[in-house]
C-alpha cells in the first residue's frame, strides 16, 4: 500500500515536473519582448517586470517536489558521504522525520493560509500595474504540499530499502 502511495506521488512530482519546465517559454516570451520594447521602439512596459518575477515564482515553486525526487536540491553530504549505505539510510529517515516533513508542512501549512487569505481580499500588488497575486500564492501552496508530498514519498522509499524490500 505504502509502495503504491509513493508511486503516485513520484509520478504527481514527475508529470508537474515535465509539465512546468515549459513554463520557461512564456517567461522567455516576455524578456524578449520587454527587450525589445525598451531597447528597439524605446517604450517600456509597466507590467513585463512583475510578470517575469510571476512566472519565474511559478516556474521555481512547482519544482520543489521534481528537485527533491531526483536529490538535486543543494545539500552538504560531507558527513552522509563518509557512512556506510544502511547507515546514511537510517539518518536520511531520522531526518526527514524530525526536520524535513515537519518544517516543509509548517510552511505548506502557512502558504495554504496566506493563499486562501490572499482570495479572501483578492489581493493585488501595490504597483503601478496592480494584478491579482492571490492565483500565485495558490500555485505556490501548491508547490509546497508538492515538496511536502514527495518527503514523504522519500521516507517511504528510504524504509523499505532499509528493509531490504525496495522495489527494482
Amino acid at each position: 500500500m505504502f509502495e503504491k502511495i509513493a508511486k503516485g506521488i513520484d509520478c504527481l512530482n514527475e508529470k508537474v515536473g515535465f509539465y512546468n519546465s515549459y513554463m520557461i517559454l512564456p517567461l522567455l516570451g516576455v524578456i524578449v519582448f520587454e527587450v525589445f520594447m525598451r531597447y528597439a521602439l524605446n517604450a517600456p512596459t509597466i507590467w513585463a517586470f512583475e510578470v517575469t518575477v510571476f512566472l519565474f515564482g511559478v516556474h521555481y515553486s512547482l519544482v520543489f517536489g521534481y528537485a527533491h525526487k531526483y536529490g538535486v536540491h543543494v545539500n552538504i553530504d560531507v558527513i552522509e558521504k563518509a557512512l556506510k549505505p544502511r547507515t546514511r539510510l537510517k539518518l536520511r529517515i531520522i531526518t526527514h522525520a524530525l526536520m524535513f516533513l515537519p518544517t516543509i508542512g509548517l510552511i505548506a501549512i502557512w502558504a495554504c493560509i496566506q493563499a486562501y487569505d490572499a482570495t479572501l481580499v483578492n489581493d493585488m500588488a501595490s504597483s503601478t500595474w496592480a494584478p491579482r497575486i492571490w492565483p500565485f500564492k495558490i500555485i505556490m501552496a501548491i508547490g509546497f504540499v508538492l515538496f511536502w508530498l514527495q518527503g514523504i514519498s522519500q521516507i517511504i522509499k528510504d524504509v523499505r530499502e532499509l528493509n531490504g524490500t525496495a522495489a527494482t
